[in-house]
């Protein structure tokens, strides 16, 4: 086995860290005090091909198998998370759903303004009633001639306030239960009876906005089903499924920014005399901080070969999710602890990083369904 990244990876990906820790991070302030991303960031994203990693060359994208999307996520994880949240709520799951399952027609009419950042994308699952519980979905979808009818109302939608396009799962056939699930591609401007509610106020990641998606007699054209009518509530989730890799990449991100961060405080910040790099217990911290992140690494670079090989990655994909993520908050503990005071303050990148990284326990399936989806495999 190589473990070695291919050298046109590497050189993306050294380039991508270097705009997130040199131009990024030095507007991090600002996203924090306005909760938006500066356009000319977004500029910076699309000039780098960040909108369209995953969209095949064809239509205008750099077309990353998961393996080179994940090298990405893990350098966009090294800058501020709100702002990595925007491109990757983008380039995975609002993104491969159309490449996967879209016709070429749909292809062709959004994909190159979505690779250029002209475009940006996101995925509309969750709802008040179904969160973790995704088959309790209630939007439903009703054909009427050349239109499909939409009327519910999706919530916490990474990218609502500012999308062009949102792949949006409904129900196409109550009767069939979760087999009776479609996705839809919805224009939320272009749309009359689609209407983007207020952004969310949260805990953290600032700059990546949500908000609630409220379908009222929403008029969207057949031409506009993606995939197969009924294709049910599992193929939904395999757009899902495949992002969680992701989240563990970025997660992986975050610990090396973390324990880079605390090593360059640990060396020169003096107590009683030295560093606390030379007290043990903070030796100890930064080594428990190293193993996290090179398990994690180890993790996402697997699921994302098997994905890239045809795998089944339902399993793996859960166990690197739920790892990076859980290792990520311990991390970001002892980040907290290494810093002292000045980690609890709100102009440290260290705070930040412990308020942002929360969220990645919670989204795209929580750490608890994580463990579900483990163990059903296991006893299947």
């Amino acid at each position: 086995m190589n473990f070695t990244l291919p050298e046109d990876l590497r050189e993306m990906q050294a380039a991508v860290r270097g705009f997130m820790l040199e131009v990024v991070e030095a507007r991090a302030r600002e996203i924090e005090d306005t909760n938006r991303v500066p356009p000319e960031l977004l500029r910076g994203a699309a000039e780098l091909g960040l909108f369209g990693l995953s969209i095949p060359e064809e239509y205008g994208g750099v077309g990353l198998g998961a393996l080179g999307r994940c090298a990405v996520y893990e350098a966009l994880g090294q800058g501020h998370m709100g702002f990595g949240g925007v491109i990757s709520a983008h380039a995975s799951i609002g993104t491969s759903g159309l490449v996967r399952l879209g016709t070429e027609e749909q292809k062709r009419r959004f994909l190159p303004r979505m690779a250029s950042g002209e475009c940006i994308a996101g995925f509309a699952i969750t709802e008040p009633s179904s969160g973790s519980d995704a088959a309790n979905i209630r939007t439903r979808a009703e054909r009427r001639g050349d239109v499909y009818v939409l009327n519910g109302t999706k919530h916490y939608i990474s990218n609502a306030p500012v999308a062009g396009l949102l792949t949006v799962i409904a129900v196409t056939d109550p009767a069939r239960g979760t087999r009776g699930m479609s996705a839809f591609l919805v224009e939320p401007g272009r749309t009359p009876g689609v209407t983007i509610g207020k952004i969310d106020e949260k805990m953290g990641q600032k700059g990546s906005l949500s908000a609630e998606v409220i379908f009222e007699d929403a008029e969207v054209p057949a031409a506009n089903l993606l995939g197969p009518e009924h294709l049910g509530y599992r193929e939904a989730l395999g757009i899902l499924t495949n992002g969680r890799v992701g989240i563990a990449a970025r997660a992986t991100g975050a610990m090396q920014r973390l324990l880079d961060l605390s090593v360059a405080h640990a060396k020169t910040r003096e107590q009683f005399g030295q560093p606390i790099a030379e007290f043990q217990a903070v030796q100890f911290m930064l080594a428990e901080m190293e193993v996290a992140i090179q398990t994690s690494r180890l993790l996402w670079q697997k699921v994302a070969w098997m994905v890239d090989e045809g795998q089944d990655v339902r399993r793996m994909a859960s166990v690197a999710k739920l790892y990076a993520t859980e290792m990520l908050s311990q991390v970001a503990d002892k980040a907290v602890q290494v810093a002292g005071g000045m980690g609890y303050m709100k102009d440290s990148p260290v705070e930040r990083y412990y308020r942002d990284q929360r969220l990645l326990r919670i989204y795209e399936g929580t750490s608890e369904i994580q463990k579900l989806i483990i163990a059903r495999d296991l006893l299947a």
